[in-house]
């Protein structure tokens, strides 16, 4: 039986403003799941993971983190649990030197010194940044800065990992490193929660698709069921991914199967 490690039950979230961004969600997250939650802006996608690590508290509603309700936890236990990237870099930077920035996390968390040096020349390692270890990180350029980032999070390798439009400004090579990421954190037990608009990407790289419209969870389900149910992708005003799109149009839109991926197309029409 899958483990459950954060279940909303019944979760609405009221800004100050007035605005309801949540309106009653139950939602169960699994270990080991590899999840994107999609949405247009204003769907609730950031505000309900930032119920995971107790960076936003329910209006109404309980959300539970590993079992146990997260207005009863700190937000310093919980964020040694569910490490959160954000979308732009400089909103998360602090120090004045990569090592530093690797190093903040770990020793703030209890690591040992020989801990600490240990976690941080793992990362460093596996996302080849020795060379600006010592550069100010604010003067990198926008992918290195990302990488940075995330690294930053993975040195105290959190159960869960939220990842808020982790591809936004990311060139190739820096989307490759990415899903390198995701799929060692999953090979390795953990579980990642990816906040995208980035279909191609999301497509590829999700075994589990949360579509959020209004506040509300509209559909989940498998890349695979999520890409060809054309009335809730038009309520969430979402298109599928490009590949996805070409094999819709050459099949009628009424294809077997999701196409998901340009490897899987070439497949299904090589010898057509």
């Amino acid at each position: 039986m899958r483990e459950c490690i954060i279940e909303t039950q019944d979760l609405v979230h009221t800004y100050p403003t007035g605005v309801t961004a949540l309106k009653g969600v139950n939602l169960k997250i699994y270990k080991n799941d590899k999840i994107s939650i999609v949405g247009q802006n204003g769907s609730g996608k950031t505000t309900i993971v930032r119920h995971f690590n107790g960076l936003l508290k329910p209006t109404s509603g309980r959300v539970l983190l590993f079992g146990e309700d997260t207005t009863k936890q700190k937000i310093g236990q919980m964020a040694r649990k569910v490490g959160y990237v954000f979308q732009n870099p400089n909103h998360q930077i602090f120090c004045t030197t990569v090592r530093d920035e690797l190093e903040a996390a770990p020793k703030n968390f209890g690591f040992s010194e020989e801990e600490t040096k240990k976690a941080v020349d793992e990362v460093v390692e596996l996302m080849n940044i020795q060379s600006v270890l010592n550069t100010h990180p604010l003067t990198l350029d926008y992918t290195t800065k990302k990488i940075v980032s995330i690294a930053s999070v993975l040195a105290y390798k959190p159960d869960v990992l939220i990842l808020d439009e982790p591809t936004g400004g990311l060139d190739e090579p820096g989307r490759v490193m990415l899903t390198k990421i995701i799929d060692m954190m999953i090979e390795n037990g953990h579980t990642i929660i990816m906040i995208s608009h980035d279909m191609d990407y999301v497509a590829e790289n999700s075994d589990r698709i949360i579509v959020m419209c209004q506040g509300e969870v509209v559909d989940d389900g498998s890349p695979e069921k999520i890409f060809l149910n054309a009335e809730v992708l038009r309520k969430a005003q979402i298109e599928p991914p490009q590949i996805t799109q070409l094999d819709l149009y050459l099949e009628n839109g009424y294809p077997k199967e999701a196409i998901l991926s340009v490897s899987d197309f070439i497949k299904k029409y090589k010898n057509i």
